[in-house]
């Protein structure tokens, strides 16, 4: 599908082409709004309010890179904003500015787990530190601006990340030694 004539579509009202857009990226976004938050349903609200953005917006798309990723933009920071006004979230959604020290041995554990699995590993993290390790490690974003975005100091970005990234390492480490205990019972 050409998206250039999809968005001047949507830009001119027509609403077999904003519901194409809609149906185009919706279940994309689906997977990156449940990312951060805790529940299908917070998801879904996600969903639809950055959709609204989306419209409201999609006059200053560029057509610079690709539309996805202008929408995934969208949808990322309408995220977060959603975590940081919903009260369920806020009492979790905590970044402290302790320093957490991590000896890098080059000790990676064997990862025998399906994305799904992982997935659901960082989904288990607490809501400020999955919130930092998606934005760096999934999305891609610098520790200066999740700082900027979070309204926090860079280096609460980095030790949140360290932290996220131990808990998920001691996690994996876990589970494996789960399964090798349940192969050498058998």
């Amino acid at each position: 599908m050409d998206h250039y004539a999809l968005v001047k579509d949507c830009l001119k009202g027509k609403p077999s082409a904003q519901k194409q857009l809609y149906d185009q990226f919706a279940g994309l976004m689906l997977s990156v709004c449940y990312r951060y938050t805790k529940s299908m349903a917070d998801a879904e609200d996600v969903l639809q309010e950055g959709f609204v953005k989306v419209f409201l917006n999609l006059h200053q798309y560029k057509f610079q890179g690709e539309l996805g990723g202008w929408i995934r933009r969208i949808m990322v920071t309408t995220a977060i904003n959603y975590l940081k006004r919903n009260a369920r979230y806020q009492s979790e959604l905590i970044f402290t500015e302790d320093h957490l020290h991590i000896v890098n041995n080059d000790h990676h554990p064997e990862v025998k787990l399906q994305a799904k699995e992982l997935a659901d590993l960082v989904r288990q993290l607490p809501p400020g530190y999955q919130t930092i390790f998606n934005l760096y490690a999934v999305e891609g974003y610098n520790h200066v601006e999740i700082g900027k975005m979070l309204g926090i100091r860079e280096s609460t970005s980095r030790s949140q990340y360290a932290r996220a990234r131990a808990l998920l390492i001691q996690w994996i480490e876990q589970l494996n030694n789960d399964i090798k205990k349940t192969a050498y019972a058998k």
